[in-house]
């Protein structure tokens, strides 16, 4: 590979990596003027808050099948079409119906694209998995606080909650030209003698451990993004405050995403790593249940903290398999499975919070739910690989 072709790599994952959230993410603090914009029920909002961890769990599991046979740069090409159209086309409809279709389609581009990431940087990168990793989910830090913090002011400055959610469509656009590019150069993730494939690492335990631990800090985060912008407005702030708390809850994970993989990547104490960062988030929990508004800043900070374990789990990705082939499998099954699960989280939570009337309850559920985070979070981060795991594979990959 060519410094050229080296450098277009590393613009094309970062420009991709900015924009894996703010289809994701953006509605959130526009939600309630989305809802009045369309006259979408509650259960529509709420299916609106699930559809990123659903579409992250169906099409990303097709992802490395796709890049298989198609070419992991050209499909990553796609993925980004396919988030440029859904944010562009959901911001024109006035219906709710046509609004979750296009979201989904944004959400499925991301989602291919999510998965591809670490198979990528596998693929090109293999001995310098933590520093591109750390590059990468900066990148994607700085991408859903911007989408968090800059939504309501563009909103508001254009008086359309669509001019603030179609802004994103534009930063899409942009990422996908160095792909343009680098079709020209495309490869597939199968290195590996003998494939590896999506339900063979659902044979092996740190398959299971991985997914388990992406889906259980997936359900934190997603109900952190999705519904403390309305906690906080509850609370008593504006929606751009309550945007702003956000976005400091994604902000602070921007330097931790340049320092963690890193760490990851060389500490032989991942486990007491994993499990220290972690523990800010019931810190931050306990502060919104004292007093939401008074401590509504050190509580952002401690939540965003605890969410900046999402960086270390896709360095682990990258670290529990020995091959692009594995680490594209592995990927696959963690964020598909992961994100199943996580879609309990976001539509549960608000229905939680309907039924109690009040944000107590449904903050105790949370805290109740790292429990398990920690439990299988310390397991994952012990040394093992999916290849040793699979008879027959663990010679090829040596």
């Amino acid at each position: 590979m060519t410094r050229r072709t080296s450098a277009l790599l590393l613009l094309g994952l970062v420009l991709l990596s900015l924009n894996l959230r703010p289809a994701a993410v953006s509605v959130g603090p526009v939600l309630d003027e989305v809802r009045d914009g369309l006259g979408m029920s509650a259960a529509a909002a709420g299916l609106l808050t699930s559809l990123p961890v659903l579409a992250f769990a169906g099409f990303g599991a097709v992802a490395p099948a796709l890049a298989r046979r198609a070419g992991i740069h050209r499909v990553t090409l796609g993925a980004l079409v396919a988030v440029v159209a859904g944010l562009a086309g959901r911001v024109l409809v006035d219906q709710s119906a046509p609004f979750l279709l296009l979201s989904m389609l944004a959400l499925a581009g991301m989602a291919a694209a999510n998965v591809l990431l670490p198979s990528l940087v596998k693929l090109h990168f293999p001995h310098r998995v933590g520093a591109v990793t750390a590059m990468y989910t900066t990148a994607l830090a700085i991408g859903l606080t911007a989408s968090l913090v800059l939504t309501v002011p563009i909103s508001e400055a254009a008086d359309s909650w669509r001019v603030g959610l179609g802004t994103w469509a534009v930063l899409a656009l942009l990422a996908a030209l160095p792909w343009l590019g680098l079709i020209a150069h495309d490869r597939t993730p199968e290195a590996a003698p003998q494939t590896i494939r999506f339900l063979d690492v659902a044979r092996t335990p740190i398959g299971w451990a991985m997914a388990l631990f992406f889906g259980l800090q997936s359900i934190q985060a997603y109900v952190v993004f999705g519904w403390f912008p309305t906690l906080w407005r509850d609370a008593g702030y504006s929606a751009t405050a309550a945007g702003l708390l956000v976005g400091v809850v994604a902000a602070v994970s921007i330097p931790l995403s340049l320092w963690l993989p890193r760490l990851v990547a060389r500490t032989s104490r991942t486990a007491l790593l994993v499990l220290s960062v972690i523990a800010c988030y019931p810190l931050g929990y306990l502060a919104l249940l004292v007093a939401p508004y008074h401590l509504a800043v050190p509580a952002a900070l401690l939540v965003g903290t605890g969410a900046s374990i999402f960086p270390v789990v896709l360095t682990l990705i990258g670290l529990r398999s020995r091959t692009p082939a594995g680490t594209a499998a592995l990927s696959g099954f963690t964020q598909s499975a992961g994100y199943l699960l996580a879609g309990i989280g976001p539509f549960g939570f608000g229905l939680i919070h309907d039924l109690s009337g009040g944000w107590t309850v449904p903050l105790l559920v949370l805290l109740a739910m790292l429990v398990p985070l920690a439990l299988v979070a310390a397991y994952a981060a012990r040394p093992a690989h999916v290849e040793d795991q699979l008879p027959g594979v663990h010679a090829a990959a040596q």
